[in-house]
Order: C-alpha cells, then sequence, then structure tokens
C-alpha cells in the first residue's frame, strides 16, 4: 500500500478497498470491454477501413433523423470529451464520412453530419458488426443475463452523468 506524500492531506478514513469479489467485477469488467472493442473493431478495419471509434460516431448519426448532431451532443453520447469529438470528427471529415455546419441560430455551435459515404459505409460495416456483437457477446447469455445487463449499464451510465468529475 503507497503512503501518501504529503501527511497534511491525510484524513483519517482509509481507503474503501475492494473486496476479492468487487475487484474480480471491476476487472473482469475491463478485461470483457477491452476484448469486446478490440475483437469487434478489427474486422471494421480491416473488411470496412473504419475504426471502433469511425463505428460509434457513424452509428449516433444515423440513428438520429436528421443524420445530424452538435458536437457537445455527440460528445455526450458517445461519452468523449469535446476535444477528442472534435479532432475525430476532424479526421472523419477528412475521409468524407461527415461534415461540419455552422449553427444557423448559434454562432458558436457546430453540427456533425454523416454525409452519404457515411451513410453507405456504416451501412455496409452494419450486419458484420450486429453478427460480431451476437457471437461474440450476446449468444453467450440468457435472456434474463441481457436484460440485467441492461438494467446495470442504465443505472451506471444515469450515475455517473450525475457523478461531477474529479481531477
Amino acid at each position: 500500500m503507497c503512503q501518501p506524500l504529503d501527511e497534511g492531506d491525510v484524513t483519517n478514513e482509509s481507503p474503501r478497498w475492494l473486496t476479492e469479489t468487487e475487484e474480480q467485477a471491476w476487472r473482469g469488467l475491463l478485461r470483457v470491454f477491452e476484448q469486446l472493442v478490440t475483437r469487434t473493431g478489427r474486422p471494421l478495419q480491416s473488411l470496412f477501413g473504419l475504426s471502433a471509434a469511425d463505428y460509434t460516431v457513424l452509428a449516433e448519426l444515423t440513428r438520429v433523423p436528421e443524420g445530424r448532431l452538435r458536437v457537445l451532443e455527440l460528445g455526450k453520447v458517445v461519452g468523449w470529451e469535446r476535444s477528442r469529438v472534435s479532432h475525430h470528427v476532424a479526421r472523419m471529415s477528412k475521409r468524407g464520412l461527415v461534415e461540419r455546419q455552422g449553427c444557423a441560430y448559434d454562432r458558436r455551435g457546430v453540427y456533425v453530419s454523416v454525409t452519404p459515404l457515411g451513410r453507405r459505409a456504416i451501412e455496409e460495416a452494419a450486419p458484420r458488426h450486429v453478427e460480431d456483437v451476437r457471437g461474440l457477446f450476446l449468444d453467450h447469455l440468457t435472456a434474463a443475463q441481457i436484460a440485467l445487463l441492461a438494467e446495470v449499464s442504465d443505472e451506471l451510465a444515469d450515475s455517473l452523468a450525475q457523478t461531477p468529475e474529479v481531477a
């Protein structure tokens, strides 16, 4: 266990260390997440020229009827900071997958829109991606486990959205 460098900042409370089961759950979640992102991302890249991040952005843009979201909205739904969204959108824009558009009623606002090329790219990649998600993830769980996982995921996402970030 590491000791703090500045004894003046120490409170009398000790850390709430993880139990063996809690650590197993946490580390397992991280391990599974990384494996799923890697294993579903490889075919996207090799077969369709899309990174997992490209696919995520295109999926969110094509979920909305107008095919566009403000940069801040896109960042919120994908869980990225504004700078990451901006940099990634710039790279995708150079490849013709998305385009930036100014907001008519808010000069500071910027929309990101899926282009016809971006829409074709996700339409081509989506069947394979869904097949991989099923084969690597969903097919290994019961309907009850999937429902529970959906409930737990929503609960955690809502909780994180309401919890202020700390440095």
